[in-house]
């Protein structure tokens, strides 16, 4: 027991300490090229850049961890131990988001480790009806078979089905391509299997290598926001890349620290996401940022990624 309470007392010291060294950092600023754009709407922010001018491989792609967790266990007691986003599908897509993080168990059920929630027909329907609503906006749809679980029965047909002709299909040069020169298509929907064949060149779907990331489990923000920067440092720049690199602006429980529910767990980072940017900068490597997720994501997130995306096309950064 004495072991177990030094061991703790020692973590909350550390948090401590990585709490304050990320306050320090944000006092010396964090403006970057665009990081006074705000979109006008949101919802358009895409077509609002205008898409014959934006590149795929120019934008900074606004995501969300763990995407579909908004109505996942039972409210108030196991919800606040899996829910990272508090709005549906849709209305992420609204408030800006472009990347969406779908993980689903074979019976096409969302789920975030042993929770559950609704089925991955309201993701897809949320999915179609924001496409509907707007012109130009293209999304990532990423949807994995979560960790312990089998993948859905003949999944890729049922998604293709589903999705039909808003699928862009897995081709490397849609990474030169313009906004514009992809539509009507929409969808760039990367499914990744546990154990059924990845999806081929060509397919409607895209295999899990063209959407890499490097996790890094941890509560403390500090180090996830050092070790974040130190990933994407040893990424080529985007110009160059024919896949897309995630950074997730998150801290997620674990197992031997007393703070087990996930808002005030990744709220000791939430609030810097700009700086992440800025640091990227500072360092020489703002060229290689492009999928750029956070739990909870609001307002200033989008328009933090939305305003580094209009830099690049303006030929600002």
């Amino acid at each position: 027991m004495g072991s177990h309470v030094s061991k703790q007392m020692e973590r909350r010291k550390t948090l401590h300490t990585e709490k304050k060294t990320l306050r320090d950092m944000k006092s010396s600023g964090e403006e970057y090229p665009g990081s006074e754009y705000r979109p006008a709407d949101r919802k358009n922010w895409m077509s609002g850049l205008n898409p014959e001018k934006v590149h795929i491989n120019q934008i900074v792609w606004p995501g969300t961890h763990d995407s579909a967790t908004n109505k996942i266990g039972i409210p108030l007691i196991t919800r606040p131990f899996a829910q990272c986003q508090s709005l549906s599908i849709y209305r992420q897509l609204e408030l800006g988001t472009r990347l969406i993080d779908i993980r689903v168990q074979e019976d096409r059920r969302i789920c975030h480790g042993i929770l559950v929630t609704y089925s991955i027909d309201v993701v897809l329907k949320d999915v179609k009806k924001f496409l509907s609503e707007t012109q130009s906006e293209i999304i990532i749809l990423e949807i994995r078979t979560e960790f312990g679980y089998e993948d859905p029965p003949e999944f890729d047909k049922y998604l293709e089905s589903e999705l039909g002709e808003l699928l862009i299909p897995q081709n490397d040069d849609v990474f030169g391509k313009t906004v514009a020169e992809l539509l009507p298509k929409r969808i760039i929907c990367v499914w990744k299997p546990r154990k059924s064949p990845q999806p081929k060149a060509g397919s409607p779907l895209w295999s899990a290598g063209f959407l890499k990331d490097n996790w890094i489990n941890t509560d403390l923000p500090s180090t996830k926001f050092d070790a974040n920067l130190k990933h994407l440092s040893e990424q080529p720049p985007v110009s160059s890349r024919k896949y897309f690199y995630r950074v997730e602006n998150t801290v997620t429980p674990v197992a031997d620290n007393p703070v087990l529910c996930v808002k005030p767990v990744t709220g000791r980072i939430h609030g810097y996401a700009r700086l992440f940017i800025a640091q990227c900068f500072a360092k020489g490597f703002a060229d290689r940022l492009q999928v750029f997720s956070t739990d909870f994501i609001d307002q200033d997130f989008v328009d933090a990624c939305v305003g580094l995306t209009h830099a690049r096309v303006e030929g600002k950064a």
